[in-house]
């Protein structure tokens, strides 16, 4: 019994079935983080267009780098709680914390974007974005 055939039956066990789980869901990840970005580029436009710059395009891609590491984690913590825990038991909890960390990761971006990368942007264009209307509040 080992810790990839766990049963001794030869099929893949928790780790690998750990690793389907998360890279069946990386696409949604990254597309709902891109959404993120796309939206704050569509609504603040007029005020974005100034911050548009190679060296802004160059931090959004060390944004999407940092995001991708970032899951990556996850595979660490399920590799040493399933050594805790039942596997049953993280199978439960595995799309909790796959949430989790994505409303983590849509907190840094806002803020990265919001502090970082667009620090002209008055703080009521954030309240405007955060219900849904433009940043000029037309």
């Amino acid at each position: 019994m080992d810790r990839l055939h766990p049963d001794g039956s030869g099929k893949a066990g928790g780790w690998v079935e750990g690793a389907r789980f998360r890279d069946a869901r990386r696409l949604a990840y990254n597309a709902i983080l891109t959404l993120i970005v796309l939206l704050w580029l569509v609504l603040t436009w007029p005020h974005f267009r100034p911050a548009l710059t190679a060296v802004v395009l160059g931090q959004l891609m060390v944004l999407a780098l940092l995001a991708n590491v970032c899951y990556c984690f996850a595979y660490g913590a399920e590799f040493f709680l399933q050594g805790v825990r039942p596997r049953a038991w993280w199978r439960h909890f595995r799309l909790g914390v796959l949430v989790l960390g994505m409303l983590a990761a849509v907190v840094l971006e806002n803020y990265w974007i919001a502090d970082e990368i667009y620090p002209q942007m008055p703080p009521q264009a954030a309240v405007h974005l955060a219900w849904g209307l433009n940043a000029r509040g037309a």
